[in-house]
């Protein structure tokens, strides 16, 4: 999606790919068509003004793009639970907004993490999806892969620390 490499077709390439299932998710954390849609033009238009940034090797396209997305739903929804008349004026109902803390990021959360778990060694990967995802018991993956407990521990502790750091260089806000 660089601009240097013909923006033109790499956006309409990636609209192309991902511009509806980009529309359904925004559509269902906001329940409004028309915002939706903002979302997803907004989504494009930031992806296009930091191209620059996108780095394939830290994501994939859809993760990055799903990232935005997120971030652009929250803005949308704190925009429309600052200024709730907007939204009456918009779809002539007056319904309530889903609050920031109502959007389900469970999807996008969940690409985010697997791309990031991508970009750590596979003994802190497998430490920590058996143990924080899997919820495992430490001593039964300790046994499991012939390590002491202390080991797994170990590998936990600083896988999260890989973790964190895979997910900040693939530019997910806190």
């Amino acid at each position: 999606m660089a601009r240097h490499h013909g923006s033109e077709l790499d956006v309409r390439a990636a609209y192309a790919a991902h511009g509806a299932e980009l529309y359904r998710f925004a559509l269902r954390q906001l329940g409004d068509g028309g915002a939706a849609q903002d979302v997803v033009q907004e989504v494009f238009l930031r992806a296009w003004r930091s191209s620059d940034s996108y780095d394939p090797t830290l994501a994939s396209l859809r993760t990055w793009l799903f990232a935005i997305a997120r971030n652009v739903v929250v803005d949308e929804a704190r925009r429309f639970a600052v200024r709730p008349w907007q939204r009456t004026l918009t779809d002539g109902t007056g319904t309530d907004v889903p609050s920031v803390g109502a959007i389900d990021e469970a999807v996008v959360d969940a690409w985010v993490v697997e791309e990031a778990l991508r970009r750590i060694g596979e003994e802190h990967r497998t430490a920590i999806v058996q143990t924080h995802l899997r919820g495992r018991p430490h001593a039964e993956v300790a046994a499991e892969l012939g390590i002491p407990v202390g080991t797994l521990r170990s590998r936990v502790f600083y896988g999260l620390k890989a973790l964190r750091l895979a997910m900040e260089e693939m530019g997910v806000e806190p």
